[in-house]
């Protein structure tokens, strides 16, 4: 009896022995990143250039798995109903977290079913006119506006998307009325901006144009300049779009993954953000890096969801 309850405790002691080593040891096997969008996007491109170099530091491959539809909804339901592993995560982006809980029933809580990673990358995006508008500057542009009220359309790549709300935004900050055109994407709105069909437009799709000389930039839709347009300030520095509210890119985990696994993909994001190769390749792709690690992060979307929201309701957007 004597020697059984000795091997026995023995045995409990050898689990607990391991239990903290098989954390320190994580990752011991492929990560499974769930893309909620179809491939060859912005958050696809972004997710596997940072996460490829990220499990290249950790030791491991990473399995990317595009579950796309329903604007990310079918990717984070699916995340949300896995069973924890530790090695399950979601891509998500600002119009999952911030804006489509305010439009429509989603299939999870932002706040209880998920833990917040690292922000990775933000798409550049500038807020560009046709030529024919007289207006060099924001100041000019919204002056235009007041003295033409009704007269502006700005193109979007659909409704409630966040090249419409930053429209919104705008004309609600500097008390102007522009009417909105919503299109099937971003090209077609673009297309429609080039053909003099619409007059203004929120969205990266514009910036090659703009380079060609063919659209004129106003402002970018960013918290810093664009290296390529250093003469092009910030919305910000125009005096509007004060709480941000730029398309970026970050990491979810399931809750319930433990705050040390988090910690660790967390540090390998970062780790493979401040790469050369990796910022270079993020810039290649249209975007720039703009890591925050989990708690700023957090806050981040606090911010923006309270932003978008009002902008939502005092505009009385709609999706239908």
């Amino acid at each position: 009896m004597r020697r059984r309850t000795f091997t026995g405790a023995l045995a409990l002691g050898a689990a607990a022995a391991v239990r903290p080593a098989a954390a320190q040891e994580w990752p011991a096997k492929q990560i499974h990143m769930v893309i909620p969008y179809p491939p060859g996007g912005p958050s696809d491109v972004s997710t596997r250039i940072v996460m490829d170099r990220a499990g290249q530091i950790l030791g491991q491959s990473v399995l990317f798995d595009n579950k796309a539809g329903a604007s990310g909804m079918i990717g984070a339901e699916y995340v949300k109903n896995q069973p924890v592993d530790t090695y399950t995560f979601l891509t998500t982006t600002t119009a999952m977290l911030c804006i489509t809980r305010h439009l429509q029933p989603i299939p999870f809580d932002p706040e209880k079913d998920f833990i917040p990673v690292s922000r990775m990358t933000t798409s550049w995006g500038a807020f560009a006119v046709h030529p024919s508008v007289p207006a060099r500057t924001v100041a000019e542009f919204v002056a235009y506006a007041k003295a033409n009220p009704g007269k502006i359309n700005f193109g979007s790549s659909g409704l409630a998307t966040i090249t419409h709300l930053f429209g919104e935004m705008l004309c609600l900050e500097a008390g102007i009325k522009m009417v909105h055109v919503p299109y099937r994407g971003s090209a077609p709105a673009t297309n429609a901006l080039l053909a003099g069909e619409v007059q203004a437009q929120f969205d990266q799709t514009t910036l090659p144009h703009i380079k060609a000389g063919k659209l004129r930039a106003l402002a970018m839709l960013a918290e810093v300049r664009h290296p390529d347009f250093p003469e092009v300030p910030t919305l910000r520095e125009a005096g509007y779009g004060k709480e941000g509210g730029d398309s970026w890119f970050g990491v979810l985990a399931p809750t319930g993954t433990p705050l040390s696994v988090v910690a660790k993909l967390d540090q390998a994001i970062a780790a493979a953000l401040r790469a050369p190769d990796i910022v270079a390749k993020v810039h290649n792709g249209g975007m720039r890096v703009t890591y925050l690690g989990p708690a700023d992060f957090k806050s981040r979307i606090a911010v923006e969801t309270a932003m978008f929201g009002d902008i939502i309701r005092k505009g009385d957007i709609k999706l239908q």
